[in-house]
């Protein structure tokens, strides 16, 4: 399997997981006409499961260090596998919820509150499980981070959609404190050591595959109840799904293999970053998220005279505290 020992290109792939995880969004996007996000979800859980196993079968099968993917999954204990698995179910339930806020409230908004709360809650667990930086400086940028929430929860009462934005911001808290835990649990699945893993832990490659698996089959569980009563909007069917063509399901495909690659590239680069600053990294996708909602889609476009100070300011909050991140490493 391929292992990488260098913190400065650990410190790379997470800046690519932070663009995919702030960008596959803009799938569903794209999707949104007379295209339920329930339904993009269904391809969006496939794509995960696609790209763990490209991914499994080529960078994990490759090299002379660790064990390659097949391998790594008949040897995994159960506990392993079960902690990888409830990863998933976790992420799922948070990410569907995420999505729904998306629907609601836009992803200048979603983002920041759910993803940020997750990356103070992931940073936090992981860092007491892997004690692996600088606290003092790890610490500082997430509390800058926190602040960038708060001005962006700030912004979004400017926008004058009262009963729009406190369903909007009550779904993506929720999210986020469930978004904070799965990391963890998956972390927890894998060894330490990459290129001599211990026996019965699993590789990153190997536990993104049980975690793709966790996604979707708790899809028929949580994804079929928000079909049922969604948030917004009227029920959604099965045979709804069927009804889209190859470029509707494609998208939502494409979505998933986004954010999976981002998946995979935190957890290589976890071995010589550490959990806690490869995650917390990663989910600087709240500023890749906002600067998409804001430049792009023109989320903020309606707000009150002087709201582009304020945006600017939880862009520099952002800024500064994923700066401060990556210093807490560095010896």
């Amino acid at each position: 399997m391929v292992v990488i020992h260098s913190y400065g290109i650990a410190i790379l792939l997470c800046l690519i997981t932070m663009l995919c995880w702030g960008s596959w969004a803009n799938m569903q996007k794209l999707a949104k006409n007379n295209w339920p996000f329930q339904l993009f979800y269904w391809d969006y859980a496939i794509g995960i499961i696609i790209l763990t196993l490209i991914f499994g079968f080529t960078l994990g099968s490759i090299g002379n260090e660790g064990r390659s993917f097949i391998a790594d999954l008949c040897q995994a204990n159960w506990m392993s596998l079960l902690l990888a698995f409830v990863s998933g179910v976790i992420f799922n339930l948070a990410n569907i919820l995420l999505v729904s806020a998306i629907d609601i409230a836009g992803m200048a908004v979603a983002f920041p509150i759910a993803i940020g709360l997750a990356l103070v809650i992931g940073v936090l667990t992981n860092y007491i499980a892997h004690p692996i930086g600088n606290a003092f400086l790890l610490f500082l940028g997430v509390i800058l981070i926190v602040l960038a929430i708060i001005v962006d929860a700030f912004i979004y009462k400017r926008v004058g959609q009262v009963q729009s934005s406190t369903k909007g911001i009550i779904i993506s808290v929720i999210s986020g404190i469930l978004m904070g835990y799965f990391y963890r649990f998956l972390a927890a699945a894998m060894s330490d050591n990459f290129v001599q893993p211990i026996a019965g832990k699993m590789t990153p490659y190997t536990a993104a595959f049980i975690f793709s698996i966790g996604v979707f089959l708790s899809n028929f569980i949580f994804n079929s109840i928000v079909m049922r009563k969604p948030f917004m909007g009227d029920r959604v069917y099965y045979r709804q799904y069927f009804q889209g063509n190859f470029k509707t399901h494609l998208i939502g495909i494409i979505g998933g293999i986004i954010w999976c690659i981002g998946l995979s590239l935190s957890l290589i680069a976890a071995g010589p970053a550490g959990y806690a600053i490869s995650y917390g990294l990663g989910q600087g996708a709240t500023l890749v998220a906002a600067l998409w909602g804001v430049f792009v889609w023109r989320e903020f476009a309606h707000a009150t005279k002087g709201t582009s100070k304020y945006i600017a300011l939880m862009f520099l909050f952002y800024l500064v505290g994923l700066i401060i991140i990556i210093l807490s490493r560095i010896e």
